[in-house]
C-alpha cells in the first residue's frame, strides 16, 4: 500500500483496487450496503409515521398535538433523527459506490472513520429515541389517541430495529478500518539498521599522475651537443 500522499491505495480498507468496473449486482450483495439500505428504510418509516399520523387534535380544538403524550419534543426528536439518518444513508451509499475509485489511501481512511463515527453516534441516538418514544407512549392516556396508534407503535418498533441496523454498520466499518491498518502493517518495512556508508572521496592523486608541462627545456644529448656561437 502506498502512502496517503501518493497515488494508488490498492485494495486498502476493504475495497477493490482503484480503477475497476462497477458491478451493481455485486455492490448490492455487500453486507454494509444491505445494512445501510435497511437503515434507510427504517428511518423512512419512523419519520413518515410521525409526520403522517403522529399529530392529532381533539374535537373541541383545531390545534394539533403530538400523539406521544402531547410531547412536541418526542415527535420532533423522532422526525429529526429519522430524516438525518435517511439522508446520511443516501450519502454513504454514494460513498460506497465511489469508494473503489478512490486511489488515495488517506482519503479512504477518513471516509471509513467518518462512517464508523457517524454509525456509532446514530446507534446511540436511536437508542435514546426508542426510550423517549416508548416512555411517552406508555404515558399517553387512551382517550387522547383518536388516530395514529398504529403509526406510533410502528415508529417505536422501527426505532428499536434501527439500533441493530446501525450497530451492524458499526461492525462493518470497524472491520474495514482494521483491514486498512493491517494492510499498512504488512506493507510497511522499516529500513535495515546498520552504519551509514561513508561518502565516497575523491581519488588519490599522486605525483605520477601529473603530466609533464609543455615548453620544458629538453635534457639529454641534444642539450649537451649544443655549442654557443664563437664571439670575435
Amino acid at each position: 500500500m502506498e502512502s496517503g500522499d501518493g497515488g494508488g491505495g490498492g485494495g486498502a480498507y476493504g475495497a477493490a483496487k482503484a480503477g475497476g468496473t462497477f458491478d451493481p449486482w455485486r455492490f448490492l450483495q455487500q453486507p454494509q450496503v444491505i445494512a445501510r439500505i435497511l437503515s434507510a428504510i427504517f428511518a423512512l418509516i419512523v419519520f413518515s409515521c410521525i409526520i403522517g399520523e403522529g399529530y392529532t387534535n381533539h374535537s373541541s380544538s383545531d390545534k394539533l398535538y403530538c400523539v406521544f403524550n402531547h410531547s412536541e419534543d418526542a415527535c420532533r426528536y423522532g422526525i429529526g433523527i429519522g430524516v438525518i439518518a435517511f439522508l446520511a444513508c443516501v450519502f454513504f451509499l454514494m460513498v460506497d459506490i465511489y469508494f473503489p475509485q478512490i486511489s488515495n489511501a488517506t482519503d479512504r481512511k477518513y471516509l471509513v472513520m467518518a462512517d464508523l463515527g457517524f454509525s456509532a453516534l446514530w446507534a446511540f441516538l436511536w437508542f435514546i429515541g426508542f426510550c423517549v418514544l416508548t416512555n411517552q407512549w406508555a404515558s399517553t392516556p387512551p382517550k387522547d389517541v383518536v388516530i395514529g396508534a398504529d403509526s406510533a407503535r410502528a415508529s417505536i418498533a422501527f426505532s428499536f430495529f434501527s439500533i441493530f441496523s446501525w450497530g451492524l454498520l458499526i461492525t462493518f466499518a470497524l472491520q474495514r478500518y482494521r483491514m486498512g491498518v493491517q494492510d499498512f502493517d504488512h506493507s510497511y518495512v522499516d529500513p535495515a539498521p546498520g552504519p551509514v556508508p561513508p561518502y565516497s572521496s575523491y581519488p588519490n592523486v599522486g605525483h605520477e599522475s601529473y603530466q609533464q608541462p609543455p615548453f620544458t627545456p629538453r635534457t639529454g644529448e641534444d642539450s649537451e651537443g649544443y655549442q654557443p656561437p664563437p664571439v670575435y
